[in-house]
């Protein structure tokens, strides 16, 4: 009996592994906003987020990170820490911005910096606030505080508690990586892998309708141009050169081919929790999916059906290409310690709204 006993016991520690459930896959998301990426990574049960860093972007880090405080806080997702991150680029600025104008022509998109657009737009026109204004959200103040901490240390601190266990989903511009990285030489090649949304080869409209067309404009005349990359160049380039062991971008070139429709926006809706439905109903649609694409390649990388591998960095001169984003193939690279990356040129689109879907619970 004991040798049966003993048998038992070796058969079912040598198969328990293959039943056991898989550990969550940990994730850090660093972007300037709350929006379905958010969503999608704190409704699915496979995986961990360890924390919401704030960056300034779309807009500036004080509201970027109100609103994450009461996202999480609808979600009831509160144990979620939030650290608040850098307001300024490292060296562009909005003075900065309108002498490059003057010079060099109109920005579609400025984020923080933007008061209207050049010329009729689909979209609303975004409310203009300085970057130390006192934030009052049109859907209430949150009541849940940040972290005492400013993100870059947040970010050094979770990744050396998990070391080569955490990706970086970077959706905004990348000031808070570059900090982190110049604080911790280390902490790049700590990380397990860090997805960019951010830069532009060479993108062409897609699909049909004004919203698309206005979209277009970002990039029709200056394919290389992307805002994440643009609002903060020199913390894009100082990125571009850190050890990270794995590095996948998504460019804008994938994402004419989305649009966030409202029918897609109501079959999300259906698929998710009371709070969440309600959050996106909330929403305005119109736009393409630029991060939800990021999140969608990492939680499903077979949706990718186009990539390439890339030699990468970014334009810091202030010149007419300041900002743009700079690839080679292998024989024509510059040998100057520039990234290497698998950078996403088209998804499967069905399947990446699905997958959308799935996450937050549609079965």
């Amino acid at each position: 009996m004991g040798r049966v006993l003993l048998a038992l016991a070796l058969l079912f520690g040598v198969m328990a592994p293959a039943w056991a459930a898989k550990p969550k896959r940990q994730v850090i998301i660093d972007d300037e906003g709350f929006a379905i990426p958010h969503l999608m990574l704190l409704e699915d049960p496979r995986v961990e987020v360890l924390g919401i860093t704030t960056v300034s972007g779309n807009v500036w880090a004080n509201r970027a990170t109100a609103m994450v405080l009461r996202g999480l806080e609808l979600l009831g997702r509160t144990e979620v820490p939030v650290a608040e991150g850098a307001t300024l680029p490292l060296l562009n600025s909005e003075a900065r911005t309108e002498r490059w104008e003057a010079l060099y022509g109109k920005l579609v998109w400025k984020g923080a910096f933007m008061k209207q657009w050049a010329e009729p737009t689909a979209q609303s026109t975004p409310p203009y606030h300085g970057p130390f204004e006192p934030v009052d959200l049109p859907w209430v103040n949150p009541k849940l505080k940040a972290l005492d901490e400013p993100a870059a240390q947040f970010l050094i601190r979770t990744v050396r508690a998990h070391p080569h266990a955490v990706t970086i989903i970077a959706s905004g511009p990348l000031t808070n990586l570059a900090l982190a990285q110049r604080l911790d030489p280390e902490f790049a090649s700590l990380v397990k892998e860090l997805v960019i949304m951010g830069g532009s080869l060479a993108p062409r409209q897609v699909l049909e309708g004004k919203s698309a067309s206005d979209f277009a404009r970002e990039f029709v005349n200056t394919p290389r141009r992307e805002f994440n990359i643009r609002f903060d160049p020199e913390a894009a380039s100082m990125a571009a050169h850190a050890p990270w062991p794995k590095v996948t971008i998504i460019p804008s070139d994938p994402s004419t081919a989305t649009q966030l429709s409202p029918t897609l926006l109501e079959r999300l809706a259906k698929a998710s929790r009371p709070p969440v439905a309600a959050f996106l109903r909330r929403m305005e649609p119109g736009f393409p999916m630029w991060d939800e694409i990021a999140v969608a390649v990492w939680l499903d990388p077979s949706i990718v059906t186009k990539s390439e591998r890339l030699w990468y960095d970014f334009n810091t001169d202030f010149g007419a290409g300041y900002g743009d984003m700079l690839t080679w193939h292998d024989a024509y690279r510059p040998h100057l310690d520039e990234g290497q990356a698998e950078v996403v040129l088209s998804v499967d689109v069905a399947r990446m709204e699905s997958l959308m879907a799935k996450a937050l619970g549609e079965h």
